[in-house]
């Protein structure tokens, strides 16, 4: 009994790093191999595959990626990932297209403010068409991206910062005479259209309001874009901030709600 409950609990670390990252999961029961379980081994064990996972995650799988077609995201004063942990877990990879246009993104918004910030959240992992970057349904072929909303501080300058710590979660909700996509959806049935709520882990910037200009300009960019293909935004954003671009969708009730950030991808 003790033994299948150890396995269980390796399968379950397995499945869970796997998930989060793609290779902890296979790096991990190649550590369990080499240091088969007992008492003494378990601090030895983690430390090997922290600083196994670490040298991989670093050095070696940007270097791998290059021949699945895959590149790192930039990491810059003017591009950058909404936290560290998304290149940790390796959900940071693109095609080198996407990462090209989003350089150029950067490069337009710069001329509207040199200060200006991009702020990139899940992309793709590194290895494998179709190996799916949960809980989206469509991160997996190098092409999708999803990008932060701007914001303004309490003195109304534009700042860096986002509502949570994850970048997701926080909602720009409709406003009185908007279309509640959310409200249909929920009573659709569809009960986790706003379960990203839960993935916020933390809101400390809570004075933060949405920069309605800045934005508008952001998705005028991204949808006179020739490389765009797709962006999806909730109905009542697409309203507010755009003058009905055709590349700007409803993602569908199946999916998440995204008036907490906008999926963004390339042909």
């Amino acid at each position: 009994m003790k033994t299948a409950i150890k396995f269980l609990t390796h399968l379950t670390i397995i499945a869970i790093l796997t998930v989060l990252t793609q290779i902890g999961g296979l790096l991990y029961g190649l550590v369990l191999l080499f240091y088969r379980p007992s008492e003494r081994r378990i601090l030895k064990r983690l430390v090997v595959f922290c600083g196994a996972y670490l040298v991989l995650t670093l050095w070696g799988v940007p270097y791998l990626a290059a021949y699945f077609g895959r590149v790192e995201l930039p990491q810059t004063d003017h591009i950058r990932a909404q936290s560290y942990v998304y290149r940790l877990c390796n959900r940071h990879y693109a095609t080198p297209e996407l990462k090209q246009e989003l350089e150029q993104l950067a490069s337009q918004l710069q001329k509207t403010d040199p200060k200006l910030v991009v702020v990139y959240l899940d992309a793709n992992f590194p290895f494998i068409d179709k190996f799916p970057l949960l809980p989206h349904l469509s991160h997996s072929d190098g092409k999708k991206l999803d990008l932060s909303f701007f914001y303004k501080d309490e003195f109304g300058r534009i700042t860096a910062k986002k509502p949570s710590r994850s970048g997701y979660g926080v909602f720009e909700s409709p406003e009185l005479g908007e279309f509640n996509q959310t409200e249909v959806c929920l009573n659709g049935g569809h009960r986790f259209y706003d379960k990203t709520a839960w993935l916020t882990f933390g809101k400390p910037n809570k004075q933060l309001t949405f920069d309605t200009n800045l934005n508008k300009r952001l998705l005028e960019l991204l949808s006179s874009n020739p490389k765009t293909d797709k962006i999806f935004l909730e109905p009542h954003l697409k309203h507010r901030l755009t003058n009905g671009a055709t590349k700007v969708r409803f993602q569908g009730c199946h999916a998440v709600r995204h008036d907490d950030h906008i999926h963004w991808q390339i042909k």
